[in-house]
């Protein structure tokens, strides 16, 4: 008797290319929270979606998540039959396409992420996770312990002796003053005493405040040494002022996986239309929750359901004990 294959997503043959990644800080991003990887995932699911919902499940972080590529490596599908499925993971909870923005001041750019979660989320945990400052659950506060009555008869109680608050650690030297510390390890002729750290600390954290480290530091101070140095600080403090290094632009690094930005929009699955999150509940915006009216006379193909009553039954199914 042969073997059904119940994988919700066929594997990938071993000759086959790699899934096309996304530029850095774009592509899938898994849901933080989930619930362990369990058989039944997505058994709610129709197959198409069931299908969808598996192969991007295996889907490494950061992939490209458009339409037209997840068609190209999902040959069973087209591009509009993708983006049914799309829409239908994202009203069932396991899906949400929002815009994230990256950088400070004047170099703001937006990028275009799409969060994927496993375990199927109603829209309330959807905006919790994904907007920053919602407002999180408010736990009831503990219950204050109650404590028998004392006889007047009864002697006092006893209080222990309390301690006495400890004496508070000294702070650890900072960078500043460790590079000027580490100069006469480097050459013998910069050393510096404590006190000489202590006044020059001030010009040197210039430098790490525009970006220079203590490697660089050290070989600025330490390069082309004349043979004797008669006053180790007021050399240091002279190269400390002229040899201070301009003030570079900062460069916009997109945050690391998994992290959420405070500018954060999310945007409609169906069209890409942005909004708040409450204004999109199942990921989907005013016009794309309408029933769509067809407008051509010939059928709709069979792999192209109607959408709406897709969404009706997948809602039915998840209310479902």
């Amino acid at each position: 008797m042969a073997v059904q294959n119940f994988s919700p997503a066929l594997p990938a043959s071993a000759g086959s290319a790699p899934y096309p990644m996304a530029q850095p800080g774009y592509g899938k991003r898994s849901a933080p929270d989930q619930l362990p990887v369990h058989p039944d995932d997505f058994a709610l699911l129709p197959p198409r979606e069931r299908y969808v919902a598996g192969f991007i499940e295996h889907l490494p972080e950061g992939a490209a998540m458009s339409v037209k590529c997840l068609a190209k490596q999902i040959p069973l599908y087209g591009q509009q039959a993708i983006a049914s499925a799309l829409t239908a993971l994202s009203v069932a909870g396991h899906l949400r396409r929002v815009r994230c923005a990256v950088g400070v001041g004047d170099e703001v750019r937006w990028v275009f992420r799409t969060f994927w979660s496993r375990t199927a989320r109603d829209n309330e945990w959807w905006a919790n996770r994904l907007t920053p400052g919602a407002p999180q659950p408010v736990r009831a506060p503990l219950p204050v312990p109650v404590t028998a009555s004392v006889p007047d008869s009864a002697p006092p109680p006893v209080v222990p002796p309390q301690r006495t608050a400890l004496e508070p650690a000294p702070e650890a030297p900072s960078p500043a003053y460790l590079a000027l510390a580490r100069l006469g390890t480097v050459d013998n002729r910069l050393t510096l005493s404590a006190a000489d750290c202590s006044a020059l600390e001030e010009l040197a954290e210039r430098w790490f405040a525009r970006g220079a480290s203590a490697d660089y530091l050290t070989g600025a101070l330490t390069a082309g040494l004349p043979v004797e140095v008669i006053s180790p600080p007021g050399f240091v403090r002279g190269r400390l002022i002229e040899k201070l290094p301009p003030v570079l632009p900062s460069v916009p690094t997109p945050p690391p996986v998994g992290t959420l930005v405070p500018h954060v929009m999310m945007e409609c699955t169906d069209c890409g239309a942005p909004g708040p999150a409450a204004a999109l509940p199942d990921g989907l915006c005013r016009s794309c929750r309408r029933p769509k009216t067809s407008t051509a006379s010939a059928p709709e193909p069979p792999a192209e359901r109607d959408v709406t009553a897709l969404v009706a039954g997948l809602r039915d199914l998840l209310k479902a004990p």
